[in-house]
């Protein structure tokens, strides 16, 4: 099986709680687009496995549409992405005018694979959905955007440093120092829970944190980190020093840190929700020039 290469696509039914969500955040013309969006169940190749997932198409009209990659986060069945999980995101992101594509990656939700490897060979079935969007006949090929929360952002930013390919990025609550912080702490333990056996630790860590080796990352990709000030499972100083990394290298990229929001935001969901969609529309959608970085004006 060709990496990437689509194998099964059926459309599904809208959540009726998805819809009910929808409608007590979004209204008039936001409200009518989400109601309009088709998903799909896939199925797709990716190192010779099948891998589960979604796709979100948006409302007629177009020859072709801008898309995005999304990076859901978790672990295990629970963190899975599910038709009522799947909607309230890649549906969004959808009836902003974009085809969106979700892995459930391997090891998990029917995904074949023996293991979840949090942040190996899960990283390779994320960029195998990029060869199945080349292949869809109504995306642009050339407007590409990718979008990862949690884990999901972690692995964008491992997604990143592989590929020039995304016109934009943005991650929200994603872990970018796991070398850094105690064993305790939330997120390492997490990390080795999933480790292949005989892994070492350290070097793993190192492996999945993006201030270590920040200037491999695309220095073509404008960066967006979003962060809640009361994230408790993983500290906005991951955000803060990535920020700080990527300061110093002058890279093209925007930290917005909210206060009252938690791991995936709540409490700031509709500003953090308008602030994305700005950033993928000037980027991705409408393929704005960089912004200028380093020291330049007055």
């Amino acid at each position: 099986m060709v990496d990437g290469t689509l194998l099964h696509s059926e459309a599904i039914p809208v959540p009726p709680g998805a819809i009910s969500m929808a409608r007590r955040a979004l209204q008039g013309e936001d409200l009518a687009r989400f109601e309009a969006v088709t998903l799909h169940n896939i199925t797709y190749a990716s190192d010779g496995l099948k891998i589960k997932g979604y796709l979100a198409l948006p409302p007629g009209g177009q020859p072709t549409y801008p898309a995005i990659i999304f990076n859901r986060g978790g672990s295990g069945p629970r963190g899975a992405l599910t038709p009522e999980t799947a909607m309230p995101l890649i549906g969004l992101y959808a009836s902003w005018g974009y085809v969106v594509v979700a892995s459930n990656y391997r090891g998990v939700a029917g995904s074949e694979g023996e293991t979840e490897e949090w942040g190996a060979g899960d990283v390779r079935d994320a960029l195998n959905l990029l060869p199945l969007l080349d292949a869809l006949p109504y995306v642009d090929h050339d407007r590409i955007g990718l979008i990862g929360g949690s884990r999901g952002g972690m692995m964008a930013y491992m997604m990143l440093a592989r590929t020039e390919r995304f016109r934009a990025a943005i991650t929200f609550g994603a872990p970018a120092r796991i070398n850094a912080v105690e064993h305790s702490a939330y997120i390492r333990k997490t990390m080795v829970k999933h480790l292949l056996p005989g892994s070492v630790e350290q070097v793993e860590a190192e492996l999945r944190s993006a201030v270590v080796w920040a200037e491999k990352m695309s220095p073509t990709t404008p960066l967006l980190v979003l962060h809640g000030t009361g994230d408790r499972r993983v500290d906005t100083e991951h955000s803060l020093y990535l920020a700080m990394e990527l300061q110093r290298l002058h890279r093209p990229y925007k930290l917005i840190l909210y206060d009252n929001a938690d791991h995936v935001l709540a409490g700031r969901r509709n500003e953090s929700n308008a602030d994305m969609r700005w950033w993928m529309d000037r980027y991705v959608r409408d393929g704005s020039p960089l912004p200028r970085t380093g020291p330049h004006g007055a």
